[in-house]
């Protein structure tokens, strides 16, 4: 059963995608580190649950360091 959303899922998207763009100038892996470690660090359980369901699916309008950090949540 999935839980109820923590916050609109537009609003969810804008916050990852925000968190991309700050990393999107590091080379890739370093990237996709910095995004998995900012979610895991500072957002809930219950937002990482919310994030993961919204891409299983289809994750739109997600940035692609987003996803890529997405299988490295804690």
């Amino acid at each position: 059963m999935t839980a109820q959303p923590v916050m609109e899922n537009e609003r969810m998207v804008y916050k990852a995608n925000k968190i991309a763009a700050f990393f999107e100038p590091y080379p890739e892996d370093k990237a996709v580190e910095g995004v998995a470690e900012h979610i895991t660090k500072f957002w809930t359980p219950a937002m990482r649950a919310q994030l993961q369901d919204y891409i299983a699916t289809g994750g739109a309008e997600l940035h692609p360091l987003v996803l890529k950090a997405a299988e490295h949540l804690k």
